[in-house]
């Protein structure tokens, strides 16, 4: 029998949308981004009447649905991913990769506005447009997965979602919206390791968080339970803790299938 399950075009989001309600914060905005930008991978176990359904995009998967609908080699294209799923997906999941790590998430929404820091004179924050590509670029990369989520430099740089603090023309530290739903924003910040403890990332995000505000939206902040300085920096930035949740670092195939996603994102 043949197997029907299909990645579709991201396009395809926009009217698969009842899979994944709209509005949500975090990791939940991913479908909505996807739809937006064009960017990432949808999948279902039928092209016509799915009942199961992932998408991914940067290095991050939401899955929906039935589990039943599923078997292990459909995933493959998920393999290094990290996936937000219900519990019963996990069954398939494990059946699907070498190994599934779970880990432990915060979502923090933006409640209480602060001033914008006010770093050094000579540093400069503003608004990202096309022609810091390169900019962003050699950020290097250990910084470029900031990126990702809206295919790379020049398309972050030209995407409107992002903002920077320069010194004499170099890139120190950068703001953006790594994933835009309907409702919420969720943001991410990357500062060169030099530059980090001067103030330069919290200028740029509460600049970034001002200009989300501006378009009617919620920014929202995300990361590991365990990760300190996010979580910090999210409280001194005016974000209050909303959610927790659980998603998992997946593994190799183990269908041996080659994955889409080559790496796990930090």
């Amino acid at each position: 029998m043949p197997n029907d399950n299909i990645l579709h075009p991201t396009s395809a989001v926009r009217a698969r949308q009842p899979w994944f309600p709209s509005g949500r914060p975090g990791v939940g905005a991913l479908p909505e981004h996807a739809a937006h930008t064009g960017l990432g991978t949808w999948w279902t176990d039928h092209p016509l009447r799915p009942r199961a359904a992932a998408v991914s995009c940067a290095g991050y998967a939401v899955l929906a649905g039935d589990p039943c609908a599923t078997v292990p080699g459909d995933l493959a294209h998920l393999a290094y991913c990290y996936a937000v799923a219900p519990d019963s997906f996990l069954p398939v999941l494990g059946s699907a990769f070498v190994g599934i790590v779970p880990w432990e998430r915060m979502i923090w929404a933006y409640r209480d506005p602060v001033p914008i820091a006010r770093p050094a004179p000579a540093v400069t924050v503003r608004p990202l447009a096309l022609a810091d590509a390169p900019a962003v670029r050699a950020l290097g990369p250990d910084l470029a997965w900031i990126a990702e989520s809206w295919g790379g430099p020049a398309g972050l740089a030209a995407s409107g979602r992002g903002w920077g603090t320069f010194r004499d023309g170099r890139l120190l530290s950068l703001a953006c919206t790594f994933f835009a739903g309907s409702r919420h924003e969720d943001v991410a910040v990357a500062t060169l390791p030099e530059e980090r403890g001067q103030g330069v990332g919290s200028a740029c995000l509460r600049a970034l968080c001002r200009d989300i505000i501006t378009r009617g939206r919620i920014p929202s902040w995300t990361c590991s339970r365990d990760n300190h300085p996010s979580r910090r920096l999210a409280s001194k930035s005016g974000f209050q803790l909303i959610h927790t949740y659980v998603h998992y670092a997946l593994g190799a195939p183990v269908t041996g299938s080659r994955p889409l996603a080559e790496a796990a994102r930090p």
